[in-house]
This record gives structure tokens, C-alpha cells and sequence, in this order.
């Protein structure tokens, strides 16, 4: 039928469209990308994806053909991982839309191989960082800060804490839900994932923390926010970032830079867990990861070198009878 009826992939800068070869018939598909995409993105496909595709059928194109283009996007054109995949995302939405629609029965971009991105290395903030900050930010912030190098939680988790889950008693803190910020506005969510859901304990130094910013900043109620916005109710990331965690940073001679937010409160938390010979396990569940594999991808650089545990592992399990193993001084000889 494709061959019948020849559908074109025609791409301009607002919208993809797909043409058939029948008279005055035209199929609009993916026009909403081009209209919500960031501009970086149009910009982007404009260069690498237009260019490539808007001569082809889309019957004729096979993974083949799209596997060669993004290697050419990396080798010819490059372009940096990240910006690969953003171009490729594009692209096979396109596709997605395509297949649902039946004007082909496959997307050809299923099954290609995408270039890695490098993972930048975490360089936790050491304590004395973190009291640093927690003396410059402004006071009703001080204990945010300590209650989140002490419990790893997510920046939307800490925004999105009531009094109702917070327990001083048995020092405990529950994470049922997390502030979210997009373009569209600010909303309470559910956590991340399935996993994000828990309960984490509290040291010494939060519930001291929490208890002295409760004493300053009382909480009307249970369902009362922990720590709010300058003008009430929960705090938005972007306003945070902007008028308290930048300039508190500064103060605090904090450079800015990758991992540099608020989430360099959570990678603290983990290098001290870590730090104390804790297990991936644990490290995982407490940071609500989906599975330890994650951990270790983000972390594993932390871990001490375990060369001569191993050895001294194996040089323990043998001690019982000094000398085993050793080389005969003869045959030394």
C-alpha cells in the first residue's frame, strides 16, 4: 500500500507534515511539537533533522538509514551526545505518531543506538560547606537545609513536607509527596517513583534543627507547610533557586557550578553514608532510588577502594595455618 500510495514527510520550521500523492488530500501529524517545543529544539531539527528527511518517504526510510544519521550527527556534525538524543527525540515522535496514525507499520527509529552521555562526576559539598550555607540562607531556610543534608531528600520532597509527616518523637520523616514546578505552574505530585516512597530517620542534628524552626516559625496544623515562600504557601524551585539558594551560595563561598542546587544537598547526604561504609542497599533506599544499579551508576566513584579489603579478606580466611601459600624456600631457590 505504501508503494500505492506514496506518503512524504515534509518538515517546516512550526510543524512535520505528511503529504500523500492523493489530490488534495493532506495529513497533519506532530504539528503540536513544533509549537511547544523549546526553541533550541526547532533550531535544532531545522539543522540535523529537516535536512535529512524531507525528501523521503516515509515507507523508504529504514533503521538502517536512521542509524547512519545519527552516527553522522556525532561524527560529521559534532554534535555533543545530549544533543543528539534531543534531535533523535524529535524525530521519533515524528514516526510514533506515524505508525499510530497506520501510514506505516513500523517506526524505523526503534532499535537504534544512541551515543552515551557522560556522566559528570558528583563532588559532594563537604560539612563544613553545608554549615556555611545553613548560616548565610536566610533564617526561615536555615533548617531546610540541614534537614535535607541530612536525609537526601529530593528538593520537590523537602517543598513538599507537612507537619503530618514529620515525627520528632521517633525521629522520622515520611516522603508521601514532592512539589513540582513546570511551565504550566506549581502542583503537589506524588513522589518520583514507586520506591521514593518512604520513611527516612531523622539524626540528632535535624530534630534539633526541626524543632528549633517549629519553636520560630510555628506550622498552623498538620496539613501546615514545613517551610514555605516568602509570600506563603509551597516554595517554587525557580524562586527558590533565584532569590535564596543563589545568593546564600555566594555568601557562603560556594561555587556554582554542575550539581551546585539544592540536589548537592542529597549528594552530600549520600558521600556520608557512603563515607560510613554503609551498603548500596542502604544507600538506595534511603535515597528512594528506583534499584541500587542506580546508586552505584551516580555514586560509584565514592566508594572507597576496596583492593586491599579484598586481599585481607581472602589473607584472613587462610590465617589458621601461618604460611600457606608460601613459595617452599627450595624450590624458591
Amino acid at each position: 500500500m505504501l508503494m500505492a500510495r506514496a506518503i512524504w514527510l515534509r518538515f517546516t520550521p512550526t510543524r512535520w507534515i505528511s503529504r500523500s500523492s492523493y489530490p488534495h488530500r493532506s495529513v497533519r501529524f506532530c504539528s503540536a511539537w513544533g509549537e511547544r517545543a523549546a526553541p533550541g529544539h526547532r533550531r535544532d531539527a531545522r539543522r540535523h533533522a529537516y535536512p535529512a528527511w524531507e525528501s523521503r518517504t516515509l515507507g523508504g526510510i529504514k533503521p538502517g538509514d536512521v542509524q547512519r544519521w545519527v552516527t553522522r550527527l556525532v561524527t560529521s556534525s559534532g554534535l555533543a551526545a545530549s544533543t543528539t538524543r534531543t534531535v533523535f527525540n524529535t524525530v521519533n515522535a515524528v514516526f510514533s505518531a506515524a505508525v499510530r496514525d497506520r501510514m506505516i507499520p513500523h517506526n524505523p527509529c526503534t532499535g537504534v543506538k544512541l551515543p552515551a552521555i557522560p556522566r559528570k562526576r558528583v563532588i559532594p559539598l563537604t560539612v563544613d560547606q553545608v554549615r556555611s550555607l545553613a548560616e548565610q540562607i536566610p533564617a526561615p531556610y536555615k533548617a531546610l537545609i540541614l534537614l535535607a543534608a541530612a536525609t537526601g531528600l529530593r528538593p520537590g520532597e523537602v517543598f513538599g513536607l507537612q507537619l503530618r509527616h514529620v515525627n520528632l518523637l521517633q525521629a522520622t520523616v515520611s516522603v508521601e509527596q514532592q512539589v513540582q514546578q513546570t511551565k504550566h505552574g506549581v502542583f503537589i505530585g506524588p513522589p518520583k517513583t514507586e520506591r521514593s516512597h518512604r520513611i527516612v530517620p531523622l539524626p540528632k542534628m535535624a530534630v534539633d534543627a526541626l524543632t528549633a524552626h517549629l519553636k520560630a516559625f510555628p506550622v498552623a496544623g498538620p496539613d501546615g507547610w514545613l517551610f514555605t515562600a516568602p509570600e506563603g504557601g509551597a516554595i517554587a524551585y525557580n524562586e527558590f533557586m533565584k532569590r535564596v539558594w543563589r545568593p546564600a551560595c555566594k555568601k557562603a563561598g560556594i561555587p556554582e557550578g554542575n550539581g551546585r542546587g539544592p540536589h548537592a544537598l542529597r549528594h552530600h547526604y549520600a558521600s556520608l553514608l557512603i563515607n560510613h561504609g554503609e551498603s548500596v542497599k542502604t544507600v538506595s533506599e534511603r535515597l528512594g532510588h528506583t534499584n541500587a544499579a542506580m546508586t552505584l551508576n551516580i555514586y560509584t566513584h565514592l566508594w572507597p577502594d576496596s583492593e586491599e579489603r579484598t586481599r585481607a579478606a581472602v589473607d584472613k580466611a587462610y590465617a589458621d595455618r601461618p604460611g600457606e601459600g608460601e613459595t617452599p624456600a627450595g624450590e624458591a631457590a
